[in-house]
């Protein structure tokens, strides 16, 4: 495997840790906050400053943050400013964030994340060792609806599956990236070097914009397993699944029509007729009808297991593809037709 887990305290022990500015967007978060500072107070490395900006919010966010974080000396709750126009939302919120922090190392989570109380040591061990500009990586994915059982473990999938991970962990092509907005962390003056969040002010896939850009710098990206570290609680209903999924599915693909239809087309043919041919060989006692699907099986169970996604949901991937295939439709259906994302009150075009 070429996506490495974090390692351990290799670095910090022979000298002096780091300022590390945690910094963390939230909007209507009021369900995530007491798990997210929980985590936070856990904390085993003391050379830190955790900012929270409330971006706006219309539920108990701030009242929350503010009873939660007062008795921290290192924690900071501040107000966002109102959202300008052609910004993206949390892009707008993580370019403030940017601006108040003081760290050597800025680490940007998002509100719905629990990390491990060795996390940061972890990280900045890691980043020396493979001297990285930025360190980002895909979480543990603990699923509860029946639609992010589906959809939220394939972007494992996805990852191991479409990307070259060696050429994308041991070089600056930046064409050769991923990243999840929920975990990056940036040494700071890479993350200025590039412009920070102003540079990716429209995007609402501002984790591969910005990954891009610090590629395009000549540093490097480091596309870690973070499972071990990192749980994402990214949705708590069905409906919050299908408009997560579609703001992102054909914006990450660059609103490219042609890319998507050959998607449709590869997954419809390598992930979704195995089940099909496995039925008729079920029922015309044909076995070896089953042999694609077994592949298919063993492939994504395998992908599942190194990133520990549990309850055998591997076996969903037959319909995972079925959804992302009518999902994708559907996110280009609205880019196409200028009709916008939803997205926490806020629409996208």
């Amino acid at each position: 495997m070429f996506m490495p887990k974090l390692k351990q305290n290799v670095y910090l022990a022979h000298s002096s840790p780091p300022l590390v500015s945690i910094l963390i967007p939230l909007r209507n978060e009021e369900r995530n906050i007491k798990r997210l500072v929980g985590s936070l107070n856990s904390l085993t490395y003391e050379e830190i400053e955790v900012i929270f900006l409330d971006d706006q919010s219309t539920d108990n966010t701030y009242k929350m943050l503010m009873e939660l974080t007062e008795k921290h000396k290192n924690f900071k709750v501040i107000k966002g400013a109102p959202l300008l126009k052609g910004w993206a939302g949390k892009v707008h919120a993580c370019k403030q964030l940017g601006e108040f922090a003081k760290g050597e190392f800025l680490l940007f989570l998002d509100a719905d994340v629990e990390v491990s109380p060795t996390i940061i040591e972890k990280t900045i061990s890691t980043m020396k060792v493979y001297d990285a500009g930025l360190l980002t990586g895909f979480p543990k994915f603990p699923t509860s609806t029946l639609l992010s059982k589906i959809l939220v473990p394939m972007q494992h999938f996805i990852v191991f599956f479409h990307l070259p991970i060696f050429i994308a962990n041991r070089t600056t092509l930046s064409s050769f990236t991923a990243a999840h907005g929920a975990f990056m962390c940036f040494r700071k003056e890479v993350y200025h070097k590039v412009g920070g969040h102003s540079s990716v002010a429209s995007s609402i896939v501002e984790d591969v914009h910005l990954a891009r850009h610090v590629k395009q710098k000549g540093y490097r990206v480091l596309l870690a397993n973070l499972t071990e570290d990192v749980s994402c609680y990214m949705y708590e209903t069905n409906k919050e699944v299908w408009n997560g999924f579609a703001k992102n599915i054909f914006v990450g693909l660059g609103r490219s029509i042609p890319l998507a239809s050959l998607i449709i087309i590869f997954y419809s043919i390598f992930f979704f007729m195995p089940f099909i041919f496995a039925i008729l060989g079920i029922l015309t006692n044909q076995l070896f009808y089953l042999i694609p699907y077994m592949i298919m099986l063993v492939h994504r169970g395998f992908v599942d297991w190194k990133t520990q996604q549990r309850n055998l949901q591997f076996l969903w991937m037959p319909f995972s593809a079925m959804v992302i295939i009518i999902l994708l439709i559907y996110s280009a259906f609205l880019s196409v037709q200028k009709k916008g994302y939803r997205w926490k009150g806020r629409s996208y075009t």
